[in-house]
């Protein structure tokens, strides 16, 4: 994928916010190349609506991913969304919400990808760009960790540690491709603990809730009656949201993201760690990527 991607035409859906319990009306729109994806709070009256998906613009960690702008406008939730776009490759896009959160489907990203593949992706006449890694970026936080390393073929190596007997110790490694995303990791949903929702509620977290968008566990297992879609579930949507979470970065990162016990404090953390130390990056162009992986692909076409 050496050109920019955008959408081939608007897309709509709607659903509940995981957090808020609020009904939420999402429109997708194709965006001129180098926009970026940029989220429009289209229910507020403020000077700017706008809130580009940003690292830097991270305000809030909690149970989820919340960016906001200088004017206050918030976006919360955005790291399922944000992995469809990456899994896909999506560039350009403007993210149109009539509410403060991304609507959670069924707790993954599989209905934004299928959403995405119906509406259908167009490139444009532009480069497209990643970051790639040239030397080791490690970080730590509350005992997670998190390294970026160089890698020719860019992965997400993630191992988790619950005490809890369906999770427990569960490692997975994802080499990064549309295809690869798609089969591997998109249906993999968010997870919660029976015994933590009183709680959550009073924190004004996890208000929508419910088995249709996330696995729930209690002292028997797994209540949902349909169970797991992949016996390591947990694991996967971890690199689902730091899939999400990385493409904060405003680009594809090409090398491998390693992380123990991560969520999205600490992917934040690892991105801006990465970020601010710019002898560890540099732009690249995928068109000169795809040529270092392949000598001579581009000449045989």
């Amino acid at each position: 994928m050496t050109e920019r991607t955008t959408l081939a035409q608007t897309a709509v859906c709607a659903g509940i916010g995981l957090h808020t319990g609020a009904r939420v009306r999402m429109v997708l729109k194709p965006a001129q190349a180098g926009t970026g994806i940029v989220f429009e709070r289209t229910d507020l009256d403020v000077a700017d609506r706008l809130i580009p998906a940003r690292y830097d613009l991270v305000r809030s960690t909690d149970l989820g991913t919340t960016i906001i702008n200088a004017d206050g406008a918030a976006v919360s939730t955005v790291e399922h969304l944000m992995a469809a776009f990456a899994g896909l490759g999506v560039d350009d896009v403007l993210v149109e919400l009539h509410g403060p959160e991304v609507p959670a489907m069924d707790g993954s990203s599989m209905p934004f990808i299928e959403l995405l593949e119906h509406t259908g992706l167009k490139t444009q006449p532009a480069p497209r760009r990643a970051i790639r890694i040239l030397k080791p970026v490690e970080v730590s936080l509350g005992g997670r960790s998190a390294v970026f390393l160089p890698s020719l073929q860019p992965a997400i190596d993630v191992s988790i540690d619950f005490d809890n007997a369906v999770i427990g110790r569960q490692q997975y490694r994802f080499e990064i491709s549309p295809a690869g995303f798609r089969s591997e990791i998109a249906a993999a949903r968010t997870f919660g603990f029976r015994r933590e929702y009183e709680s959550l509620l009073k924190a004004g977290l996890a208000r929508g809730g419910s088995m249709e968008n996330a696995i729930v566990l209690d002292d028997e297992g797994v209540a949902n009656p349909e169970g797991l879609r992949f016996a390591d579930e947990f694991v996967r949507h971890k690199i689902l949201d730091a899939v999400g979470d990385l493409y904060l970065a405003g680009a594809p990162i090409l090398g491998l993201y390693q992380a123990s016990r991560p969520g999205h404090g600490i992917n934040n953390v690892a991105v801006r760690a990465l970020m601010a130390d710019t002898s560890a990056w540099k732009w690249v162009a995928m068109s000169e990527m795809a040529e270092a992986v392949e000598p001579g692909r581009a000449a045989r076409g």
